[in-house]
């Protein structure tokens, strides 16, 4: 199996429960939860407390142009969301901040 993890999702509300030490993840649709834990674990090296996982559903989206009405869907995506033990806590913008410093 390739990556676990895809990419942290952040939005507003991600950020928010960032603060309860409760992060989101797109993951892999074959990935189970005990196989997310333990990708969370390794990678982050903290300890997961619960792990729960649900499925975005498709988006569809129109857009109309001169010649007609175009049609197109976001495919559906599987969700982790992921609590960590009290006292945990994952930076998710590390990468960021080496790249404005100049270290990556």
């Amino acid at each position: 199996m390739a990556t676990i993890l895809r990419r942290p999702l952040l939005t507003e509300k991600a950020t928010l429960l960032g603060e309860k030490s409760i992060y989101t993840f797109e993951v892999a649709p074959e990935a189970n939860k005990i196989q997310i834990g333990k990708a969370v674990e390794s990678q982050f090296d903290v300890k997961v407390a619960q792990v729960k996982t649900l499925w975005m559903p498709i988006r569809t989206k129109s857009q109309f142009t001169r010649k007609g009405v175009l049609r197109g869907a976001k495919s559906r995506r599987k969700k982790a969301v992921v609590t960590l033990m009290p006292g945990q806590t994952i930076d998710l913008f590390t990468p960021m901040a080496a790249k404005e410093q100049g270290e990556l």
